[in-house]
């Protein structure tokens, strides 16, 4: 059976930020779901992208340029990639697997830590997981650049047994196990001068480690394997781990324990292979429902992106690099090793502000050079649904504005209107920016 459009809308909102009449064509001509699913998940027609070769060094002149042209770089691929879904899962594991560009030695290597997730995105979890301990932005954000067995750091350790793998749950790991895993992880540090991990024998500890009650001398991947791959109770215990967190960033907050249950022995007996477990995700008949469409809201970039998409604003002009920390959510700077929190964690006095600032900043932009004069001669609900629809919410669509949004904004339009003297000016403006902060335009 063809694609319904609500539901290839709904995929595409949640996997490629915003929904892309091109690509929500392309998808309804698709035989079924699963094809549908298959075509987003596809990175193909990406071709491998690399990072430009400005975030490939150190700019030693102004880490803050850099910093905004990766900002500013990163959205434009989030709008721009033929399969932008790629960006989206770099996105996730950027805030799974933690580091931030100003608590690093050099913030580009964040842009590079990216990167590797832009090209593991879909991949084996193993494999990213021990790609990821060794890259330079999480040796040092997180203290094993200078690990050595004279006084071992328990940061990795700690954060790879509780946040990264198996989670807080009591019963998970115990506190020997985080004491050996950073005995394991002794000499695994940072060459400073050349920006690149460098193992030093001499500062491992070549002793006898007791992990998961297992006592020999672990090396510090061979914890991560222990973990994946070889204990099988703790690997079940990561697949479901991954996949909670994995269904929560794509469906919705609390998913129960049945669909917990599928998609773990899906993560786990694929050897934890990261597409099989999206893929079980996209086309899960529950992904499709009233409370998966209706269960998100969109996180502040995702919400940057949207406007950048409908208004054509390029993300260099909306100030990102600066604006952005208001939101809540700051590019390539989660506010700790646990990345950003979900979903009612942006409904807040501060977040929502920081959101407002953004929208009113491009408004102004908009109204620029006679912008939105056409509305004058409309009547109030037709400059509402003007309004509306060039935000992707026209009447009639998968995304149309409810009846109280609409009927709010259009007594609320009038209202202005009907002021003495009316000021034209006002009017759209309050109403461009009214239409940016409606509850509709926050969901994902």
């Amino acid at each position: 059976m063809p694609v319904a459009e609500a539901e290839a809308a709904h995929l595409l909102k949640r996997t490629e930020f915003v929904v892309r009449p091109a690509r929500l064509a392309e998808l309804m001509a698709l035989p079924d779901r699963a094809a549908a699913v298959d075509n987003v998940i596809d990175f193909a027609p990406n071709n491998d992208p690399q990072l430009p070769a400005y975030l490939q060094s150190e700019d030693t002149n102004s880490s803050w340029d850099q910093y905004v042209f990766a900002c500013n770089w990163w959205i434009e691929q989030m709008l721009g990639r033929p399969r932008p879904f790629q960006e989206k899962m770099a996105l996730f594991w950027h805030g799974h697997f933690v580091s931030a560009w100003w608590d690093v030695d050099s913030g580009y290597q964040v842009a590079t830590q990216i990167q590797l997730y832009r090209q593991m995105a879909l991949g084996n979890f193993v494999d990213l997981t021990q790609a990821m301990a060794l890259t330079p932005a999480m040796l040092v954000y997180l203290s094993n650049a200078d690990n050595t067995k004279t006084a071992p750091n328990e940061n990795f350790a700690r954060e790879l047994l509780e946040l990264f793998t198996l989670g807080a749950t009591p019963g998970n790991y115990t506190e020997e196990d985080v004491q050996a895993a950073a005995r394991a992880w002794t000499g695994y540090n940072y060459d400073y001068a050349g920006q690149q991990h460098v193992y030093r024998a001499n500062r491992h500890d070549t002793g006898n480690k007791t992990f998961f009650g297992v006592s020999r001398n672990w090396t510090g991947p061979e914890t991560i394997t222990e973990i994946l791959v070889n204990n099988v109770t703790k690997r079940n215990i990561a697949a479901r781990f991954i996949a909670k967190k994995l269904w929560e960033f794509l469906a919705y907050p609390s998913p129960s324990s049945t669909i917990l249950d599928s998609l773990a022995a899906t993560f786990a007996n694929s050897g934890m292979q990261i597409q099989p477990l999206v893929r079980a995700i996209l086309v899960h008949d529950e992904f499709y429902s009233t409370t998966a469409r209706q269960g998100l809201v969109r996180t502040p970039i995702e919400y940057i992106v949207a406007l950048s998409h409908h208004t054509g604003v390029p993300p260099e002009d909306m100030g990102l690099s600066w604006r952005s920390e208001q939101t809540g959510q700051q590019i390539y700077q989660p506010p700790n090793v646990a990345g950003w929190k979900a979903n009612a964690y942006w409904l807040n006095t501060s977040a929502m502000s920081g959101r407002a600032d953004f929208a009113e900043g491009i408004v102004w932009r908009l109204r620029q050079n006679g912008g939105f004069d056409n509305l004058y001669p409309m009547t109030a609900a037709q400059a509402v649904d003007f309004v509306s629809t060039y935000f992707g919410m026209a009447p009639g669509s998968t995304y149309a504005l409810s009846t109280t949004t609409r009927n709010a904004l259009i007594a609320a339009h009038q209202a202005e209107r009907d002021t003495t003297p009316y000021n034209e000016w006002w009017g759209p403006t309050n109403l461009l920016l009214m239409v940016m902060l409606t509850p509709e335009f926050h969901m994902a």
